[in-house]
């Protein structure tokens, strides 16, 4: 059976299904993730800095992830509606994004720890 087979038989049995028994699967299955996670705190009381700085960069690479595709792509096909050269499109979510950027090392630089 191909995946393209299998996703679409997935999405009919879905079809048939309460979206609000779907929203609260979904909801409890993601807070249970969440939790289960949090949890590993009460477990582990030593955490070696190795450990550490790898969960942290892995956190870094999912959120630069999620914000290219789920947020700089769509900015930039909506700008795509709004200027004249579709081409020069990325500009002003570049610019955006800058602005952003500046704002947190901005931020960073004047609060205190």
């Amino acid at each position: 059976m191909s995946m393209g087979v299998f996703s679409m038989d997935m999405a009919k049995n879905y079809e048939s299904v309460n979206p609000i028994l779907l929203a609260v699967v979904a909801s409890v299955f993601t807070r249970g993730g969440t939790a289960l996670g949090a949890a590993s705190v009460f477990v582990i009381k030593k955490v070696s800095r190795k450990f550490l700085d790898c969960s942290l960069g892995f956190a870094a690479g999912i959120m630069i992830a999620a914000a290219f595709w789920n947020l700089l792509i769509p900015a930039i096909d909506a700008s795509k509606l709004t200027v004249e050269h579709e081409q020069f499109a990325f500009i002003s979510v570049t610019i955006g994004l800058v602005l952003g950027i500046t704002f947190v090392y901005i931020t960073d630089k004047c609060l205190p720890e």
